[in-house]
Protein backbone atom coordinates (compact mmCIF):
# COMPACT_ATOMS: atom_id res chain seq x y z
CA UNK A 1 0.00 0.00 0.00
CA UNK A 2 1.40 3.39 -0.98
CA UNK A 3 0.88 6.82 0.50
CA UNK A 4 -2.10 7.60 -1.71
CA UNK A 5 -3.86 4.36 -0.75
CA UNK A 6 -3.52 5.06 2.97
CA UNK A 7 -3.68 8.83 3.25
CA UNK A 8 -5.13 10.49 0.11
CA UNK A 9 -8.87 10.78 -0.42
CA UNK A 10 -9.89 12.22 -3.82
CA UNK A 11 -13.30 13.92 -3.81
CA UNK A 12 -14.60 14.07 -7.37
CA UNK A 13 -17.29 16.48 -8.53
CA UNK A 14 -18.38 14.67 -11.70
CA UNK A 15 -20.64 17.51 -12.77
CA UNK A 16 -17.92 20.16 -12.81
CA UNK A 17 -15.22 17.66 -13.79
CA UNK A 18 -13.01 18.55 -10.83
CA UNK A 19 -11.27 16.81 -7.96
CA UNK A 20 -10.59 18.08 -4.46
CA UNK A 21 -8.31 16.16 -2.12
CA UNK A 22 -8.31 15.37 1.57
CA UNK A 23 -4.96 14.25 2.98
CA UNK A 24 -4.94 12.37 6.29
CA UNK A 25 -1.84 13.69 8.07
CA UNK A 26 -1.87 10.77 10.51
CA UNK A 27 -2.49 12.66 13.73
CA UNK A 28 -6.19 13.53 13.51
CA UNK A 29 -5.51 16.51 11.25
CA UNK A 30 -5.99 16.85 7.53
CA UNK A 31 -4.97 18.95 4.56
CA UNK A 32 -7.69 19.91 2.08
CA UNK A 33 -6.64 20.94 -1.44
CA UNK A 34 -8.97 22.88 -3.75
CA UNK A 35 -12.04 22.17 -1.66
CA UNK A 36 -15.26 23.63 -3.03
CA UNK A 37 -17.95 25.47 -1.15
CA UNK A 38 -20.12 22.34 -1.10
CA UNK A 39 -18.23 20.57 1.65
CA UNK A 40 -20.67 17.71 2.21
CA UNK A 41 -18.48 14.96 0.71
CA UNK A 42 -15.36 16.31 2.40
CA UNK A 43 -17.13 16.43 5.74
CA UNK A 44 -18.27 12.81 5.38
CA UNK A 45 -14.76 11.68 4.50
CA UNK A 46 -13.24 13.60 7.41
CA UNK A 47 -15.80 12.28 9.88
CA UNK A 48 -15.18 8.67 8.83
CA UNK A 49 -11.53 9.10 9.82
CA UNK A 50 -12.07 11.45 12.75
CA UNK A 51 -10.19 14.28 11.05
CA UNK A 52 -10.16 18.03 11.54
CA UNK A 53 -9.04 20.11 8.57
CA UNK A 54 -5.94 21.99 9.72
CA UNK A 55 -4.83 23.31 6.31
CA UNK A 56 -6.83 24.40 3.27
CA UNK A 57 -4.67 24.95 0.19
CA UNK A 58 -5.95 26.51 -3.04
CA UNK A 59 -3.88 26.12 -6.18
CA UNK A 60 -5.45 29.13 -7.89
CA UNK A 61 -8.36 31.56 -7.97
CA UNK A 62 -10.98 29.20 -9.29
CA UNK A 63 -13.32 30.36 -12.04
CA UNK A 64 -15.67 27.38 -12.03
CA UNK A 65 -16.59 27.05 -8.36
CA UNK A 66 -16.42 28.97 -5.11
CA UNK A 67 -13.64 27.85 -2.82
CA UNK A 68 -14.43 26.22 0.51
CA UNK A 69 -11.21 27.42 2.13
CA UNK A 70 -12.80 30.39 3.92
CA UNK A 71 -15.53 28.13 5.30
CA UNK A 72 -12.94 25.61 6.50
CA UNK A 73 -11.03 28.39 8.23
CA UNK A 74 -14.23 29.46 9.99
CA UNK A 75 -15.47 25.98 10.91
CA UNK A 76 -12.24 24.10 11.63
CA UNK A 77 -9.72 26.86 12.20
CA UNK A 78 -7.92 25.73 9.05
CA UNK A 79 -4.88 27.71 7.94
CA UNK A 80 -5.47 28.86 4.37
CA UNK A 81 -2.50 28.42 2.01
CA UNK A 82 -2.55 30.35 -1.27
CA UNK A 83 -0.44 32.38 -3.64
CA UNK A 84 0.72 35.80 -2.49
CA UNK A 85 0.29 37.00 -6.07
CA UNK A 86 -3.47 36.40 -5.78
CA UNK A 87 -3.92 39.30 -3.32
CA UNK A 88 -6.79 37.57 -1.54
CA UNK A 89 -8.85 39.81 0.72
CA UNK A 90 -9.23 37.36 3.60
CA UNK A 91 -6.77 35.96 6.15
CA UNK A 92 -4.40 33.45 4.59
CA UNK A 93 -0.75 32.47 4.48
CA UNK A 94 0.59 34.09 1.29
CA UNK A 95 3.05 31.81 -0.47
CA UNK A 96 5.75 32.42 -3.05
CA UNK A 97 7.69 29.99 -5.17
CA UNK A 98 9.68 27.59 -2.99
CA UNK A 99 7.93 28.42 0.27
CA UNK A 100 7.42 25.37 2.46
CA UNK A 101 4.76 24.58 5.05
CA UNK A 102 5.47 22.05 7.78
CA UNK A 103 2.39 19.86 8.05
CA UNK A 104 3.77 17.92 11.00
CA UNK A 105 5.87 15.15 9.47
CA UNK A 106 5.09 16.00 5.87
CA UNK A 107 6.03 19.17 4.02
CA UNK A 108 4.11 21.11 1.37
CA UNK A 109 6.28 23.09 -1.05
CA UNK A 110 4.77 25.80 -3.27
CA UNK A 111 5.80 25.77 -6.93
CA UNK A 112 4.92 28.77 -9.08
CA UNK A 113 3.23 27.33 -12.17
CA UNK A 114 1.47 30.23 -13.95
CA UNK A 115 -0.52 29.68 -17.10
CA UNK A 116 -4.06 28.71 -16.20
CA UNK A 117 -3.99 31.84 -14.03
CA UNK A 118 -1.24 34.33 -13.22
CA UNK A 119 -1.02 33.33 -9.58
CA UNK A 120 -1.26 29.57 -10.03
CA UNK A 121 0.68 27.40 -7.58
CA UNK A 122 1.25 23.67 -7.60
CA UNK A 123 1.90 22.01 -4.24
CA UNK A 124 4.59 19.35 -3.95
CA UNK A 125 4.04 17.00 -1.01
CA UNK A 126 7.24 15.69 0.55
CA UNK A 127 8.09 13.12 3.21
CA UNK A 128 11.51 14.32 4.22
CA UNK A 129 13.42 14.51 0.94
CA UNK A 130 11.10 12.05 -0.84
CA UNK A 131 8.70 13.67 -3.29
CA UNK A 132 5.36 11.88 -2.91
CA UNK A 133 3.11 13.73 -5.30
CA UNK A 134 2.15 17.09 -6.68
CA UNK A 135 -1.22 18.82 -6.50
CA UNK A 136 -1.08 20.42 -9.93
CA UNK A 137 -4.43 22.23 -10.03
CA UNK A 138 -4.90 23.47 -13.59
CA UNK A 139 -1.31 23.15 -14.72
CA UNK A 140 -0.21 19.64 -15.75
CA UNK A 141 -3.36 17.51 -15.76
CA UNK A 142 -4.14 14.05 -17.13
CA UNK A 143 -3.27 14.13 -20.84
CA UNK A 144 -3.75 17.90 -21.11
CA UNK A 145 -3.36 21.27 -19.41
CA UNK A 146 -6.03 23.71 -18.32
CA UNK A 147 -7.13 26.57 -20.56
CA UNK A 148 -5.34 29.92 -20.60
CA UNK A 149 -8.04 32.22 -21.99
CA UNK A 150 -9.97 33.02 -18.81
CA UNK A 151 -8.26 36.39 -18.37
CA UNK A 152 -9.25 37.59 -21.83
CA UNK A 153 -8.11 37.17 -25.42
CA UNK A 154 -5.31 39.72 -25.05
CA UNK A 155 -3.57 37.52 -22.45
CA UNK A 156 -4.34 34.06 -23.83
CA UNK A 157 -1.13 33.44 -25.77
CA UNK A 158 1.07 34.97 -23.08
CA UNK A 159 -0.46 32.64 -20.49
CA UNK A 160 -0.20 29.68 -22.86
CA UNK A 161 3.54 30.31 -23.09
CA UNK A 162 3.72 30.49 -19.31
CA UNK A 163 1.81 27.20 -19.19
CA UNK A 164 4.45 25.65 -21.46
CA UNK A 165 7.21 26.45 -18.99
CA UNK A 166 5.11 25.38 -16.00
CA UNK A 167 4.43 21.98 -17.54
CA UNK A 168 8.13 21.53 -18.29
CA UNK A 169 8.91 22.34 -14.68
CA UNK A 170 6.49 19.72 -13.38
CA UNK A 171 7.64 17.17 -15.96
CA UNK A 172 11.16 17.50 -14.54
CA UNK A 173 10.02 15.88 -11.30
CA UNK A 174 10.91 12.19 -10.88
CA UNK A 175 8.77 9.80 -12.93
CA UNK A 176 7.34 8.09 -9.84
CA UNK A 177 5.91 11.31 -8.39
CA UNK A 178 2.11 11.09 -8.27
CA UNK A 179 0.11 13.68 -10.18
CA UNK A 180 -3.03 14.93 -8.41
CA UNK A 181 -4.74 17.53 -10.65
CA UNK A 182 -7.87 19.50 -9.87
CA UNK A 183 -9.31 19.82 -13.37
CA UNK A 184 -10.18 16.71 -15.35
CA UNK A 185 -12.56 15.18 -17.85
CA UNK A 186 -15.80 17.15 -18.05
CA UNK A 187 -14.30 20.40 -16.79
CA UNK A 188 -14.80 23.42 -19.01
CA UNK A 189 -11.42 24.56 -17.69
CA UNK A 190 -9.76 21.66 -19.48
CA UNK A 191 -12.07 18.93 -20.81
CA UNK A 192 -9.40 16.39 -21.82
CA UNK A 193 -10.55 13.01 -23.13
CA UNK A 194 -10.53 9.90 -20.97
CA UNK A 195 -11.70 9.06 -17.51
CA UNK A 196 -8.51 8.92 -15.39
CA UNK A 197 -8.24 11.79 -12.92
CA UNK A 198 -4.83 11.06 -11.39
CA UNK A 199 -1.58 9.85 -12.89
CA UNK A 200 2.19 10.04 -12.41
CA UNK A 201 4.74 12.37 -13.89
CA UNK A 202 6.30 9.48 -15.80
CA UNK A 203 3.00 8.34 -17.27
CA UNK A 204 2.25 11.85 -18.44
CA UNK A 205 5.59 12.15 -20.17
CA UNK A 206 4.55 9.10 -22.20
CA UNK A 207 0.90 9.96 -22.93
CA UNK A 208 0.30 13.72 -22.62
CA UNK A 209 0.41 15.18 -26.15
CA UNK A 210 1.34 18.61 -24.84
CA UNK A 211 4.50 17.21 -23.29
CA UNK A 212 5.38 15.72 -26.66
CA UNK A 213 5.26 19.09 -28.43
CA UNK A 214 8.69 19.64 -30.00
CA UNK A 215 8.81 23.35 -29.19
CA UNK A 216 6.95 26.18 -27.45
CA UNK A 217 5.12 27.40 -30.56
CA UNK A 218 3.75 23.94 -31.29
CA UNK A 219 2.67 23.59 -27.66
CA UNK A 220 0.80 26.90 -27.81
CA UNK A 221 -0.98 25.93 -31.01
CA UNK A 222 -2.01 22.53 -29.61
CA UNK A 223 -3.25 24.03 -26.35
CA UNK A 224 -5.22 26.87 -27.90
CA UNK A 225 -6.78 24.63 -30.56
CA UNK A 226 -8.40 22.60 -27.80
CA UNK A 227 -10.13 25.46 -25.99
CA UNK A 228 -13.85 25.68 -26.62
CA UNK A 229 -16.48 27.93 -25.06
CA UNK A 230 -17.00 28.19 -21.32
CA UNK A 231 -19.86 29.25 -19.00
CA UNK A 232 -20.52 32.94 -18.48
CA UNK A 233 -20.21 32.67 -14.71
CA UNK A 234 -16.50 31.88 -15.08
CA UNK A 235 -15.99 35.60 -15.67
CA UNK A 236 -17.27 36.39 -12.16
CA UNK A 237 -16.04 33.70 -9.80
CA UNK A 238 -12.30 34.35 -9.78
CA UNK A 239 -12.92 37.79 -8.31
CA UNK A 240 -15.50 36.35 -5.89
CA UNK A 241 -12.85 33.87 -4.74
CA UNK A 242 -10.30 36.66 -4.37
CA UNK A 243 -12.68 38.55 -2.09
CA UNK A 244 -13.66 35.35 -0.30
CA UNK A 245 -17.09 33.67 -0.36
CA UNK A 246 -19.47 34.52 2.45
CA UNK A 247 -19.30 32.18 5.42
CA UNK A 248 -22.42 30.07 5.88
CA UNK A 249 -23.49 29.67 9.49
CA UNK A 250 -26.22 27.14 8.70
CA UNK A 251 -27.20 24.91 5.80
CA UNK A 252 -29.07 26.93 3.16
CA UNK A 253 -32.67 25.91 2.59
CA UNK A 254 -35.24 26.13 -0.19
CA UNK A 255 -38.48 27.60 1.26
CA UNK A 256 -41.94 26.50 0.16
CA UNK A 257 -43.80 28.77 -2.27
CA UNK A 258 -47.41 28.64 -3.33
CA UNK A 259 -48.56 29.21 -6.89
CA UNK A 260 -49.42 32.84 -6.23
CA UNK A 261 -45.92 33.57 -4.95
CA UNK A 262 -44.37 31.98 -8.03
CA UNK A 263 -46.68 33.98 -10.27
CA UNK A 264 -45.67 37.20 -8.48
CA UNK A 265 -41.98 36.33 -8.77
CA UNK A 266 -42.34 35.92 -12.53
CA UNK A 267 -44.21 39.22 -12.79
CA UNK A 268 -41.42 40.97 -10.88
CA UNK A 269 -38.66 39.74 -13.20
CA UNK A 270 -37.69 36.56 -11.36
CA UNK A 271 -36.87 33.29 -13.04
CA UNK A 272 -38.47 29.87 -12.73
CA UNK A 273 -36.17 26.89 -13.21
CA UNK A 274 -37.81 23.51 -13.77
CA UNK A 275 -35.42 20.80 -12.56
CA UNK A 276 -37.63 17.80 -13.33
CA UNK A 277 -36.58 15.21 -15.93
CA UNK A 278 -36.97 16.32 -19.54
CA UNK A 279 -40.01 14.11 -20.13
CA UNK A 280 -41.86 15.60 -17.16
CA UNK A 281 -41.12 19.14 -18.31
CA UNK A 282 -42.32 18.27 -21.82
CA UNK A 283 -45.62 16.91 -20.51
CA UNK A 284 -46.50 20.20 -18.80
CA UNK A 285 -44.61 23.20 -17.45
CA UNK A 286 -45.05 26.80 -16.37
CA UNK A 287 -44.92 29.03 -19.45
CA UNK A 288 -41.54 30.77 -19.52
CA UNK A 289 -39.87 28.31 -17.14
CA UNK A 290 -36.33 27.27 -18.03
CA UNK A 291 -35.76 23.53 -18.13
CA UNK A 292 -32.50 22.46 -16.46
CA UNK A 293 -32.90 18.83 -15.34
CA UNK A 294 -31.25 18.18 -11.98
CA UNK A 295 -28.08 16.18 -12.58
CA UNK A 296 -24.34 16.58 -12.11
CA UNK A 297 -24.13 19.34 -14.74
CA UNK A 298 -26.98 21.37 -13.24
CA UNK A 299 -24.69 24.08 -11.81
CA UNK A 300 -22.87 24.52 -15.11
CA UNK A 301 -26.04 25.26 -17.08
CA UNK A 302 -27.62 27.36 -14.33
CA UNK A 303 -24.51 29.55 -14.32
CA UNK A 304 -24.26 29.64 -18.09
CA UNK A 305 -27.86 30.54 -18.87
CA UNK A 306 -29.13 32.74 -16.03
CA UNK A 307 -27.74 35.78 -14.21
CA UNK A 308 -26.85 35.47 -10.54
CA UNK A 309 -28.80 38.65 -9.80
CA UNK A 310 -32.34 37.38 -10.49
CA UNK A 311 -34.42 35.70 -7.76
CA UNK A 312 -34.99 32.04 -8.62
CA UNK A 313 -37.91 29.75 -7.95
CA UNK A 314 -37.79 26.05 -8.72
CA UNK A 315 -40.23 23.40 -9.88
CA UNK A 316 -39.10 19.97 -8.69
CA UNK A 317 -40.46 16.45 -8.57
CA UNK A 318 -41.55 15.04 -5.26
CA UNK A 319 -38.63 12.59 -5.21
CA UNK A 320 -35.91 15.08 -6.11
CA UNK A 321 -33.28 16.19 -3.60
CA UNK A 322 -33.85 19.84 -2.69
CA UNK A 323 -30.49 20.00 -0.92
CA UNK A 324 -28.80 19.12 -4.20
CA UNK A 325 -30.52 22.03 -5.94
CA UNK A 326 -29.38 24.42 -3.22
CA UNK A 327 -25.77 23.26 -3.01
CA UNK A 328 -25.26 23.16 -6.75
CA UNK A 329 -26.50 26.75 -6.92
CA UNK A 330 -24.48 27.92 -3.92
CA UNK A 331 -21.23 26.37 -5.10
CA UNK A 332 -21.22 28.77 -8.07
CA UNK A 333 -22.46 31.78 -6.10
CA UNK A 334 -26.18 31.67 -6.89
CA UNK A 335 -27.81 32.52 -3.58
CA UNK A 336 -31.04 34.34 -4.49
CA UNK A 337 -33.08 31.18 -4.13
CA UNK A 338 -36.63 32.26 -3.33
CA UNK A 339 -37.98 28.73 -2.96
CA UNK A 340 -39.70 25.86 -4.71
CA UNK A 341 -43.29 25.49 -5.83
CA UNK A 342 -45.02 23.34 -3.22
CA UNK A 343 -47.07 20.65 -4.88
CA UNK A 344 -45.38 21.20 -8.24
CA UNK A 345 -47.41 21.44 -11.43
CA UNK A 346 -50.45 19.92 -9.75
CA UNK A 347 -50.64 22.93 -7.41
CA UNK A 348 -49.93 25.34 -10.28
CA UNK A 349 -52.83 23.99 -12.36
CA UNK A 350 -55.17 23.74 -9.37
CA UNK A 351 -54.68 27.47 -8.89
CA UNK A 352 -56.04 28.08 -12.39
CA UNK A 353 -52.72 28.88 -14.08
CA UNK A 354 -51.81 28.01 -17.68
CA UNK A 355 -49.63 25.11 -18.74
CA UNK A 356 -47.32 24.79 -21.74
CA UNK A 357 -46.16 21.53 -23.32
CA UNK A 358 -43.26 20.57 -25.58
CA UNK A 359 -43.19 17.67 -28.01
CA UNK A 360 -40.63 15.04 -26.91
CA UNK A 361 -40.27 12.49 -29.67
CA UNK A 362 -38.18 9.48 -30.58
CA UNK A 363 -36.08 9.48 -33.73
CA UNK A 364 -38.66 7.59 -35.79
CA UNK A 365 -41.32 10.17 -34.83
CA UNK A 366 -39.21 13.20 -35.78
CA UNK A 367 -40.48 13.55 -39.35
CA UNK A 368 -38.65 15.89 -41.70
CA UNK A 369 -38.21 18.83 -39.34
CA UNK A 370 -35.02 20.91 -39.58
CA UNK A 371 -32.42 19.46 -37.21
CA UNK A 372 -30.91 21.81 -34.59
CA UNK A 373 -27.87 20.43 -32.73
CA UNK A 374 -27.01 22.28 -29.49
CA UNK A 375 -23.97 20.29 -28.39
CA UNK A 376 -20.49 21.75 -27.94
CA UNK A 377 -18.34 22.40 -31.00
CA UNK A 378 -16.08 19.42 -30.34
CA UNK A 379 -19.04 17.06 -29.93
CA UNK A 380 -20.59 18.32 -33.15
CA UNK A 381 -17.34 17.95 -35.08
CA UNK A 382 -16.92 14.38 -33.84
CA UNK A 383 -20.15 13.29 -35.54
CA UNK A 384 -23.40 14.98 -36.51
CA UNK A 385 -26.47 14.57 -38.70
CA UNK A 386 -25.77 15.84 -42.24
CA UNK A 387 -27.28 19.27 -42.81
CA UNK A 388 -27.80 19.94 -39.10
CA UNK A 389 -27.91 23.55 -37.95
CA UNK A 390 -25.47 23.94 -35.07
CA UNK A 391 -25.80 26.49 -32.26
CA UNK A 392 -24.18 25.69 -28.92
CA UNK A 393 -26.63 25.71 -26.02
CA UNK A 394 -24.60 28.33 -24.17
CA UNK A 395 -25.02 30.79 -27.06
CA UNK A 396 -28.57 29.92 -28.05
CA UNK A 397 -30.36 32.70 -26.16
CA UNK A 398 -28.32 35.30 -28.04
CA UNK A 399 -28.80 33.54 -31.37
CA UNK A 400 -32.40 32.32 -31.11
CA UNK A 401 -33.35 34.15 -34.31
CA UNK A 402 -30.86 31.95 -36.18
CA UNK A 403 -32.64 28.74 -35.20
CA UNK A 404 -34.70 27.16 -38.00
CA UNK A 405 -38.48 27.27 -37.92
CA UNK A 406 -40.21 24.23 -36.41
CA UNK A 407 -37.01 22.41 -35.49
CA UNK A 408 -36.28 19.09 -33.91
CA UNK A 409 -33.79 20.11 -31.21
CA UNK A 410 -31.17 17.54 -30.27
CA UNK A 411 -28.12 16.96 -28.10
CA UNK A 412 -26.77 13.65 -26.81
CA UNK A 413 -29.72 12.35 -24.80
CA UNK A 414 -32.35 15.08 -24.69
CA UNK A 415 -31.57 17.00 -21.51
CA UNK A 416 -29.64 19.90 -23.06
CA UNK A 417 -32.07 19.83 -25.98
CA UNK A 418 -35.01 20.36 -23.63
CA UNK A 419 -33.15 23.27 -22.06
CA UNK A 420 -32.66 24.67 -25.56
CA UNK A 421 -36.34 24.24 -26.39
CA UNK A 422 -37.29 26.13 -23.23
CA UNK A 423 -34.99 28.99 -24.28
CA UNK A 424 -36.54 29.09 -27.74
CA UNK A 425 -40.04 29.07 -26.26
CA UNK A 426 -39.09 31.99 -24.01
CA UNK A 427 -37.92 33.81 -27.15
CA UNK A 428 -41.35 33.35 -28.71
CA UNK A 429 -40.57 30.41 -30.99
CA UNK A 430 -43.30 27.83 -31.49
CA UNK A 431 -43.72 24.37 -33.01
CA UNK A 432 -40.58 22.98 -31.36
CA UNK A 433 -39.91 19.30 -30.83
CA UNK A 434 -37.12 17.75 -28.78
CA UNK A 435 -35.37 14.53 -29.78
CA UNK A 436 -35.49 11.83 -27.12
CA UNK A 437 -32.06 10.49 -28.01
CA UNK A 438 -29.03 11.64 -29.93
CA UNK A 439 -27.62 11.95 -33.43
CA UNK A 440 -26.76 8.26 -33.76
CA UNK A 441 -30.36 7.22 -33.10
CA UNK A 442 -31.67 9.85 -35.48
CA UNK A 443 -29.28 8.83 -38.26
CA UNK A 444 -30.16 5.15 -37.87
CA UNK A 445 -33.89 5.87 -37.97
CA UNK A 446 -33.52 8.01 -41.10
CA UNK A 447 -31.06 5.77 -42.96
CA UNK A 448 -28.31 8.35 -42.83
CA UNK A 449 -24.70 8.32 -41.72
CA UNK A 450 -23.17 10.81 -39.35
CA UNK A 451 -20.60 13.19 -40.78
CA UNK A 452 -17.59 14.74 -39.12
CA UNK A 453 -16.07 18.20 -39.15
CA UNK A 454 -17.28 21.71 -38.45
CA UNK A 455 -20.67 23.21 -39.27
CA UNK A 456 -22.29 21.89 -42.41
Amino acid sequence: MGFADDHLIPLVDQGLGNSAYLVDLGDGRALAVDAGRDLRALRRAAERRGLTVAYAADTHLHADFLSGAVQLAHDDGARVLASAVGRRDFPHTPLADGDETDLGGLTLRALATPGHTDEHLSFLLLDGERELGVFSGGSLIVDSAARTDLLGAARTEELARAQYHSLRRLAALPDEVALWPTHGAGSFCSAPPGTERTSTVGAQKRTNPLLSAPDEDTFVRLLLDGQGSYPDYFDRLAEANRRGPAVLTSAPLLPDLDAGQVRSLLADGGQVVDVRPAADYAAGHIPGALSIPLRGQFATWLGWLLPDTAPLAFVAGEDQDLDEIVWQAYKIGYERLTGRLTGGMTAWLADGNPRATTAFVTADQAGDRPYLDVRQDAEFAAGHVPGARHIELGGLAAHAVEAPEGPIVACGHGERAMTAASLLERAGRIDIAVLDGGPAEYAAAHSRRLTQGADA
